[in-house]
């Protein structure tokens, strides 16, 4: 069975959890997560790496220790140590410490004094009012509990796109090799680049004598065979993705492709476009009568029904189908738009490599500048920077950008936004900086009114330049706060402010749905990684997927303009 980066990191993930419940030391707990960060973030294979004999203790944060933990991991699909906090506390109780409100004293505290260890029997105790009568918790936190059940009991069989990228990829590579295999697409979801997959649907093309079916239901990753036929089989792989693969004609290759990508809505919206005219449009092709007309490319479909070619990010039927009518779909941005990267944080707090090598990483990504925005100080305590540290940051990116050739680094800051909105630093430091990132990143439970007051106020300060991670949601584990998000992009058009669009896999905030108010309401974004060492630079990617689902052309983000350009929109009035 292959061994996948997010499978290790999924192993050093679970490990850190486990040992957080048990109060394991917080540097021995930080070590893994950062592991499995760093691990997850790496664009090469580490079983590939492994294989080739590649010093591991070379790559960021992980030592000689983590080093040989990654190889047992590779060579025995396992990690013993694991296997020995499992029997020490109880492997479930990971899958509890993930809900908002529950942190791993508290997911003790309910395994402790009610025997709690499932998700079901969580639910429960919430329900039967018993979590309320616990010292610490409370009605609200038990409220808190039964809302994030019921949002995680509709994503439970869905998978984050970061988590399906490797198997998907690796079984993409396997079956392109196999001999009389033409074309071949992931379609579906993953395919319009959605935050998380249901399943995959795999459309190829084939010499009729291809062995592509045998060699499908025979591919080392695979657990269980689901159904195999001559034209479709179905298999369910290790990480439990489920996989449909379809060999269709060459003449109907672009229907299907047009079929399977979906969506359901926007497949709906182009049929009825069909029969207005007296066609029929199915995975087959578009027929007249019983003539195909049309169905061998994508293209032609859209032809049919006099439209131009939608790009797949964009098929939800939330307007494209009337924008493509108009003349007025979006050139949408790709990834060589980007010129530099707004936010990324280094070893001074919570990253994970220094000035020099952030630097040294994003100009040999032909990048012409990365903001370094570390954290602010009093809610982050030994991980946040002082007034006092910040200047001397300052000082130090000077003299690095002084023999710094090719590109320059920004100085900025990732400044806690108080719960009454004020910014965690004094503007007498902040105005040194060429901008700011404005987060939150505690009091998550406000009401509506307030939180968004709270967002506002910040933006009213005039060092504050853009919202970090505005809905604070991340993917699966929180829901985002409770926050009016058209009066929060009126509020910062009208201030000089912008949104940021974080690229973290976990977080992709916001929704696409609000990065397209916000290019409808005229407020540009910056996309950004939110990067903690040199590989994190690699996940604008998963931005750009999340930008071009938001209908974002290169002109509404901020980052695809020169350094001379950007230095004037972010200074404010």
């Amino acid at each position: 069975m292959p061994v996948h980066n997010t499978d290790i990191a999924t192993c050093f993930n679970k490990l850190a959890d486990l040992l957080e419940i048990e109060g394991a030391n917080a540097f021995r707990v930080r070590a893994y997560r950062n592991a499995a960060r760093t691990i997850a973030g790496l664009p090469q294979s580490v079983a590939d790496m492994v294989a080739e004999g590649t010093d591991l203790s070379s790559l960021p944060g992980i030592g000689t220790g983590l080093a040989a933990k990654i190889a047992e991991i590779v060579e025995t699909g396992n990690l013993q140590l694991l296997h020995e906090v499992e029997n020490r506390t109880h492997p479930d109780l990971a899958t509890l410490l993930h809900l908002p409100g529950l942190g791993p004293k508290r997911v003790q505290a309910l395994h402790d004094a009610l025997d709690i260890t499932r998700l079901d029997e969580l639910a429960e105790a919430a329900r039967t009012g018993q979590i309320r009568q616990l010292s610490g918790f409370g009605a609200r936190t038990e409220q808190t509990i039964l809302e994030a059940l019921s949002q995680q009991k509709g994503d439970a069989a869905r998978l984050k796109r970061v988590l399906a990228e490797a198997p998907a990829s690796a079984l993409e590579a396997y079956l392109k090799s196999i001999e009389g295999v033409k074309e071949l697409v992931v379609a579906g979801s993953y395919r319009r680049r959605q935050e998380t997959i249901g399943d995959l649907d795999i459309l190829v093309t084939c010499e009729k004598a291809s062995p592509v079916m045998e060699r499908f239901v025979e591919y080392e990753d695979v657990e269980r065979v689901v159904s195999q036929g001559k034209t479709r089989s179905t298999v369910v792989l290790q990480s439990g993705l489920q996989v449909d693969l379809r060999v269709v004609p060459q003449v109907s290759y672009g229907a299907a492709l047009h079929y399977f990508t979906g969506s359901k809505a926007h497949n709906i919206a182009v049929r009825k476009l069909g029969q207005a005219k007296h066609l029929k449009i199915n995975e087959y092709g578009v027929f007249r009568g019983k003539k195909r007309i049309a169905g061998r490319r994508e293209q032609e479909v859209y032809a049919q029904v006099n439209l131009p070619y939608i790009e797949p990010e964009l098929r939800e039927d939330q307007g494209e189908i009337e924008a493509a009518q108009n003349h007025k779909l979006p050139t949408l941005i790709t990834l060589d738009d980007i010129v530099g990267d707004l936010h990324a944080h280094t070893q001074a707090t919570d990253g994970r490599n220094s000035l020099e090598e952030m630097a040294e990483a994003a100009r040999t990504k032909g990048y012409q500048y990365l903001a370094i925005t570390d954290h602010s100080q009093r809610l982050r305590v030994a991980k946040g920077l002082t007034a006092q540290q910040l200047r001397k940051q300052i000082d130090a990116i000077d003299r690095l950008n002084a023999n710094l050739a090719g590109m320059v680094l920004l100085k900025a800051i990732e400044v806690d936004i108080l719960e009454d909105g004020s910014l965690d630093l004094p503007d007498d430091i902040l105005k040194e900086l060429d901008f700011t990132v404005c987060s939150v990143h505690s009091t998550f439970n406000l009401s509506r009114r307030k939180q968004t007051d709270r967002m506002i106020r910040a933006m009213d300060n005039p060092y504050c330049t853009i919202l970090g991670h505005p809905t604070g949601r991340l993917i699966q584990k929180r829901e985002p706060y409770d926050v009016d998000m058209e009066h929060l992009v009126e509020a910062a058009r009208e201030r000089g402010c912008f949104l940021e669009l974080n690229a973290q896999p976990e977080r992709l905030d916001p929704p696409a749905i609000y990065c397209k108010m916000a290019k409808d309401m005229g407020l540009k974004m910056a996309i950004s990684t939110d990067a903690h060492s040199v590989n994190d630079l690699n996940l604008m990617r998963f931005g750009i997927d999340q930008a071009r689902r938001g209908w974002l052309a290169a002109d509404d983000v901020l980052n695809t303009r020169s350094w001379g350009e950007l230095k004037k929109l972010l200074k404010r009035a």
